[in-house]
């Protein structure tokens, strides 16, 4: 092992077992053509142990180019343990042939893959994966269909569908998919001066399936499909690959985090893996989807691989689940998701919060949104990094756009671990608005900080009472004794999400606008709530 992998594995804090205890020469093989079906040939970089015969191995696909730092800090960190590992651009990225189409193309094309990688001299017929966000999409794009089925998944920070994520609660989500959009259509750039902050300006741009033209001066044809299929589902079915979780039988390990924008649909991928009797495990830490993943993500795959390839099954003793519970500095483990000793308990709107349900009518909390001065966001599960995760609400909070609810001081410590949600009785003088509704943290200090939050598209007849059933972020976290529990109620939360025109117009195409009053009823006939995952041990 050369002293630069020797320094790069102690900074990310990664054990030395196993075939890693002895030093391995890696050699590299560029550029190797993989043929597909239609005739495009997809390039790809080997790295494995010289002189070594026919090993498994360790598939990556990347629509990022196989020589980005991360990319080739992950084949590394592999090599030098021994692992035979296979870095391929997907279609259309730096020198593989054909034209990136996000998400459409990862099935056929990782199939054809797998079948050639298993037919090389060099492989012994076994395969397994590993990456992270996108890399991780093109494992499940594969993984159900596999035959015979991977070895192992090292899935970090992903899932087996995309598209809730593009609109979670029917809303777009215009920052998450404007910054990956526009990374896309600059990767070839060598220069992008001001990219981010263009980026950020373009987020106000009408219609906002034209922002991308604002953002990197021409059209990118994933901001082009997302806003422009809000409102057809159809479209995205054949990206979507969670039908075939339960019934994939490869050995999954999985990192994800509180922050991370695919939390929902890994949590759901768990679920059904487990519920199957498949072996899986996963691990939840205080992090989004950014580097802080990096070190747990790395060690779980080099670990998970080690086990499966090598045969080193000491991690594999460890409870299926691991979670950091947030605000008490704890790691937990646990035997399934959610944890058997968490119950849901409702926190009803009333004059403030209160457990226990109103016997009254109440007027309802009222407000009314504009979306030429939208209510702005802050924090939350967001690609850019330092600008998600748990900020002070307290500028929002005050704004008059926002209805705030706030419970009293709890007289012992309120442990959160599981699904959250939330049920509304709302009406709307257009029929046509958004809800976003956050639970927050009120210290003694007085800041407000955002805990977890979820958004309802609604659309309805005008002045209709509604039913809203809000699917919140999960959570893991601590309310400390003598902090306060605090609900924000919006219209909005922009620029995370695209503003609500009030009109009922496609998502992708709206310019015109109208003010929307907004009425979630609460009380005696009308109970509105949230439902919380109290973990009692």
């Amino acid at each position: 092992m050369s002293m630069a992998g020797r320094l790069a594995d102690r900074f990310l804090g990664l054990p030395r077992t196993g075939a890693d205890a002895a030093a391995v020469d890696v050699g590299i093989a560029r550029d190797l053509r993989v043929p597909m079906p239609d005739g495009a040939v997809l390039v790809a970089d080997l790295y494995r142990p010289r002189g070594a015969g026919p090993l498994p191995a360790v598939l990556v696909r990347t629509p990022y180019g196989k020589r980005q730092a991360l990319v080739r800090l992950l084949a590394g960190v592999l090599a030098r343990r021994g692992f035979q590992v296979v870095i391929q651009n997907v279609r259309g990225i730096h020198g593989s042939g054909g034209e990136f189409h996000a998400f459409h193309d990862e099935r056929d094309d990782g199939l054809a893959t797998l079948a050639w990688v298993r037919a090389q001299p060099w492989c012994d017929g076994r395969v397994a994966t590993a990456g992270a966000s996108y890399l991780g999409y093109t494992q499940w794009a594969i993984a159900p269909y596999a035959d015979p089925p991977l070895e192992a998944m090292g899935l970090g920070i992903t899932a087996s569908e995309f598209v809730s994520s593009f609109y979670p609660g029917g809303a777009l989500a215009l920052h998450n998919t404007l910054v990956w959009s526009s990374l896309m259509g600059t990767r070839d750039d060598r220069r992008r001066p001001l990219h981010n902050r263009r980026v950020r300006h373009a987020m106000r741009h009408l219609p906002v399936g034209e922002s991308d033209i604002a953002a990197i001066g021409r059209a990118e044809s994933f901001l082009r499909e997302v806003t422009g299929n809000a409102e057809n589902a159809a479209f995205w079915r054949e990206t979507d690959h969670s039908a075939g979780v339960a019934a994939t039988t490869s050995p999954a390990s999985m990192v994800t985090g509180w922050w991370d924008l695919f939390l929902r649909g890994q949590l759901r991928d768990f679920a059904a893996l487990h519920a199957a009797g498949r072996q899986a495990r996963i691990t939840i830490g205080p992090w989004g989807h950014d580097a802080r993943a990096l070190r747990a993500l790395l060690a779980d795959q080099v670990s998970w691989l080690n086990a499966h390839l090598h045969g080193d099954a000491a991690e594999l003793r460890r409870a299926p689940v691991r979670l950091y519970l947030q605000k008490a500095d704890r790691w937990l483990d646990f035997q399934q998701w959610p944890p058997p000793e968490t119950t849901p308990v409702p926190l009803y709107l009333s004059h403030g919060l209160t457990w226990d349900e109103p016997s009254a009518p109440l007027d309802p909390a009222a407000f009314t949104y504009d979306p030429l001065d939208p209510t702005p966001s802050t924090g939350g599960p967001l690609l850019s990094p330092g600008r998600g995760g748990q900020r002070d609400n307290g500028r929002i909070e005050a704004r008059g756009d926002v209805a705030v609810l706030t419970g009293a001081r709890l007289d012992r410590r309120l442990d959160l671990i599981g699904p959250v949600s939330a049920a509304f009785h709302v009406r709307t003088d257009t029929g046509h608005a958004d809800l976003f509704v956050r639970l927050c943290d009120v210290g003694p200090d007085g800041a407000s900080r955002n805990v977890t939050d979820g958004m309802l598209r609604i659309d309805a007849g005008p002045g209709e009472t509604v039913r809203a059933e809000i699917e919140m972020h999960p959570t893991g976290y601590r309310f400390r004794r003598g902090h306060r529990p605090r609900v924000m109620l919006a219209g909005g939360a922009f620029p995370r999400f695209a503003r609500n025109h009030g009109r009922g117009e496609p998502a992708g195409r709206a310019v015109a606008s109208r003010r929307v009053r907004i009425e979630v009823l609460r009380g005696a006939g009308h109970p509105s709530a949230l439902h919380l995952p109290v973990w009692a041990p």
